[in-house]
């Protein structure tokens, strides 16, 4: 019997044990025509074997979508400007696919008639509130289903058993399976699960997929240098790429320099604490040279207020805020002060570390040698003019102290 009246719904799709076994339980439990929807975001995987499963489970109706230039330029992007970061060491990079997911899923759901929408995060996650914030906040009246709340189906092997009973095609091996609970697109690749559930425990080495062991890279630096135009990356090396490039490009010359590895215990938003480990090398370098570029073409009093912003900015696409009307309007600040974020950085790449090695801006530097240097300056600065400030600023100082206040 129908659990509720539910026509046609749209599934998150990925053809693995999970989301095949959703799929058939979707059609069983809710009686509704189920349509699939994969995305490319740049996970590296053949996404036609999952058309073929769909089909093969008599699906009629198949999205498969190359998502990869609009993951980079609307959404990797436009966070990079804000140099988000959350809790000092997380880069983001699953919780800013979500609602690009969501979009699409919605635009979908609209495309094919469907009532619901449906997605395999579980009820321990971040994922579920990522995609159901989302999802409500571009189609508020659009139904959700989430299996993992719902069903009792809550191990790997009752999943295949399912599988099995009902004839579903997957290709699990028994024993031939990653141990760890993997995600990953353009941005980065996590890992969770198994020894990374114990803090205690270190990741082995054959776990990292993207970058080198700082060990194994090479015993010469890298360098490159990164060209920008309103806070974006425009071309590496002199050579004009879009956004996805960029960010690809990016991604191999890290991996092999042995950088972007993270292993964090984060504070999840449904309350409990979460031990991950991410690959994000091209987001690494991204995110230093930024900083390196806005240095020099930042007003002092904007970058600082940048800095104060960024752990809300950062918190709200953690836990699922992207659509909200406070990150929209926190979005169009930072955009605005990106106008002259322009220039070159020039980075040097040793085992593991990102260095600055050189930043320039034609046009709008505000860094002025004449001011800087120690050297004559021809009276480009009253350095007698430093005493005035200085008592001026400690006014407020010697009060309290002759008040016994400090």
């Amino acid at each position: 019997m129908p659990k509720k009246k539910v026509k046609k719904v749209v599934l998150a799709y990925s053809g693995g044990l999970d989301t095949s076994v959703i799929l058939k339980w979707l059609e069983d439990t809710y009686n509704c025509e189920v349509v699939t929807f994969t995305a490319d975001i740049g996970q590296g995987e053949e996404l036609e074997p999952a058309r073929t499963k769909a089909e093969k489970m008599g699906v009629r109706e198949i999205y498969i979508d190359d998502l990869t230039d609009e993951f980079v330029s609307d959404f990797v992007y436009p966070m990079f400007r804000a140099n988000a970061i959350y809790e000092g060491e997380y880069l983001l990079g699953t919780s800013i696919a979500r609602p690009l997911i969501a979009k699409r899923l919605v635009e979908i759901a609209r495309e094919t008639g469907a009532d619901a929408i449906a997605h395999g995060a579980t009820g321990k996650g971040n994922d579920q509130v990522r995609f159901e914030l989302g999802a409500y906040a571009l189609e508020p009246e659009i139904k959700i289903i989430a299996p993992w709340r719902e069903w009792n189906l809550n191990s790997r092997e009752k999943l295949i058993n399912y599988a099995e009973q009902n004839h579903i095609p997957i290709d699990y091996k028994k024993g031939n399976a990653s141990p760890y609970s993997m995600d990953a697109n353009l941005l980065h690749i996590s890992y969770e699960g198994e020894i990374l559930e114990d803090p205690w425990a270190a990741p082995e080495e054959s776990m990292w997929r993207w970058t080198k062991s700082p060990e194994r890279a090479p015993d010469l630096p890298t360098f490159i240098e990164l060209e920008y135009k309103k806070g974006d990356i425009i071309a590496i090396d002199g050579k004009s790429l879009s956004p996805a490039q960029v960010l690809t490009a990016l991604n191999v010359i890290g991996g092999e320099n042995g950088i972007g590895r993270l292993d964090i215990v984060e504070n999840r938003y449904v309350g409990m604490k979460a031990r991950g480990c991410y690959e994000t090398p091209g987001g690494t370098i991204m995110l230093k040279a930024h900083r390196a570029i806005e240095s020099l073409t930042l007003d002092r009093e904007v970058a600082h207020f940048k800095d104060e912003l960024m752990p809300k900015y950062a918190t709200l696409i953690y836990n699922g805020y992207w659509w909200s009307p406070e990150r929209v309007l926190m979005q169009n600040m930072i955009d605005d002060s990106q106008k002259n974020v322009n220039g070159k950085v020039r980075l040097k790449l040793y085992k593991g570390n990102v260095d600055v090695v050189g930043r320039a801006s034609d046009s709008h530097t505000l860094f002025s040698p004449a001011l800087a240097t120690f050297e004559d300056d021809e009276g480009a600065y009253n350095q007698a003019d430093a005493e005035g400030f200085i008592k001026l600023n400690a006014l407020r100082l010697r009060v309290a102290k002759n008040r016994g206040e400090n």
